[in-house]
């Protein structure tokens, strides 16, 4: 064994195995980009009840695993953590001290599935309706008729 194996190897012995895109790993919650099905962010995760989309994902891939992010209050968890109990699908808590993510949760497999949406969309409502844009008078117009 050469100076560089042994040292590779003493190094791994004292650190563990080198990760793989150790950057992509913080941030999809100790997974990688090309496994996840469903990403949502902190403020997703923290909003009241469960997101449709993610219960539907959670049925339509049983075998996936649950990451969710232990810096979020657990309160906003506990919901997830049933949903994913009640269709036996593993989850993992995932508590970084170093590294915030900006994302709350992921929703991946063991293997890549290269899904190329993987965040959750919302829903956009239009943004006025015919009637609200007739044309609002405010105070000005009131003081300088036309």
């Amino acid at each position: 064994m050469n100076n560089s194996k042994l040292d590779d190897y003493l190094q791994q012995g004292i650190h563990g195995a080198k990760q793989t895109k150790p950057d992509e790993r913080r941030r999809f919650l100790t997974t990688l980009r090309e496994r996840v099905v469903i990403a949502l962010t902190q403020g997703q995760v923290m909003k009241k009840g469960v997101e449709p989309q993610v219960v539907q994902l959670m049925e339509e891939n049983p075998k996936a695993h649950l990451f969710l992010n232990g810096n979020i209050s657990y309160p906003y968890l506990s919901e997830y953590i049933k949903a994913a109990e009640k269709r036996g699908i593993e989850f993992t808590i995932v508590t970084n001290k170093d590294y915030d993510s900006e994302l709350g949760l992921v929703l991946a497999h063991d293997y890549a599935i290269d899904k190329e949406e993987i965040y959750l969309t919302e829903k956009v409502s239009p943004i006025a309706s015919p009637v609200q844009l007739k044309e609002k008078k405010g105070f000005f117009s009131k003081l300088f008729k036309r």
